[in-house]
């Protein structure tokens, strides 16, 4: 009798630390989450995009594949990675964060030299025929993966700094429950963005008091306009993460460490120049735009450096044309 009354207590012991590492998890997987909102924005707002010109019923299947393909960066690529890298290679982690910063600037900045700068590209356009449908979307949805792999990296890389966790299964945890919570609400939020104006149309139809029918009829109208302002959005946001992990990137390898100093001084400027309650936004207002700035201006020399350099050697190895 008094060796099944130890068992079990050995039983409760186990299950209260069991329940002391789900609480730590949770706890630890909230905290680093709070601190990757901003990147997770980013990732909501590039995301809607990819579906844009695809027949309704497409919508929810390409989300549905992007989904699946981020949730492969983040459990089967960058969980492990991130864990080795932190365990045998720390110091890799910024350089390889720097160089996914240095794409999200030529990505953002190419889409800002198009705005500015209207023209064509035979390759691109032949790539993207919209006389084959099948083709736009397996494009789409490897460009939507390939985008969202860097902001990933950028993600589990945060959570990985953000926890403190003692043991290597508790931060594999943490990560894990990151990684899928920040997918499903990033692409459970895309798929309602993108299916807003079916459900205008359908509440246009099925509302009963006159209310209901404008309110259906207005949220068809905004899509279009919604749509074009997350796409401005998104690259902005591609230059302000990409500025911003440059910046930091100099600052931390001790490379170059006057912009983050400078920005970081511009901003205690402008948060001592108004009020205390004002004083977090400027600050935030300041770094985000000079980490903007400089994201495009990178992103602006990384253009003919992609484009005529980096672009034809990959085209070569991989049997595509480069496109110019």
């Amino acid at each position: 009798m008094s060796g099944l009354l130890a068992l079990l207590d050995d039983v409760a012991a186990i299950a209260k630390v069991a329940a002391a590492s789900v609480d730590d998890v949770a706890g630890m997987a909230a905290k680093a989450g709070s601190k990757v909102a901003g990147v997770v924005i980013d990732d909501a707002a590039v995301t809607p995009k990819y579906v844009h010109g695809f027949d309704a019923k497409r919508e929810l299947p390409i989300i549905w594949r992007i989904t699946k393909g981020s949730l492969f960066n983040k459990l089967v690529i960058l969980l492990p990675l991130a864990l080795i890298l932190n365990a045998f290679a720390p110091w890799m982690v910024t350089p390889l964060l720097m160089l996914g910063g240095a794409y999200l600037c030529f990505e953002g900045a190419e889409k800002v030299f198009h705005w500015l700068f209207p023209h064509g590209d035979a390759h691109v356009e032949a790539d993207l025929d919209v006389k084959d449908p099948a083709h736009l979307e397996e494009e789409r949805v490897k460009g939507a993966i390939k985008t969202d792999f860097i902001l990933s990296a950028e993600i589990m890389t945060i959570t990985l700094s953000a926890i403190e966790a003692d043991g290597f299964w508790m931060e594999a945890a943490t990560l894990a429950v990151v990684a899928v919570a920040i997918t499903l609400v990033v692409y459970g939020s895309v798929a309602l963005i993108v299916k807003m104006d079916d459900i205008g149309l359908y509440t246009a139809a099925t509302a009963r008091t006159r209310f209901g029918q404008n309110l259906g009829r207005g949220l068809v109208k905004a899509m279009p306009r919604l749509m074009k302002v997350l796409s401005i959005i998104g690259t902005v946001a591609m230059l302000w993460v990409g500025g911003s992990i440059i910046v930091h990137g100099l600052e931390v390898t001790h490379l170059w460490a006057w912009p983050y100093e400078t920005i970081h001084h511009w901003a205690e400027m402008a948060a001592h120049g108004v009020s205390a309650s004002w004083q977090g936004f400027a600050s935030w207002a300041v770094t985000a735009f000079s980490d903007g700035v400089i994201g495009l201006a990178l992103g602006l020399l990384l253009i003919p450096v992609v484009t005529r350099v980096i672009g034809p050697v990959m085209a070569r190895f991989s049997g595509k044309p480069a496109a110019h």
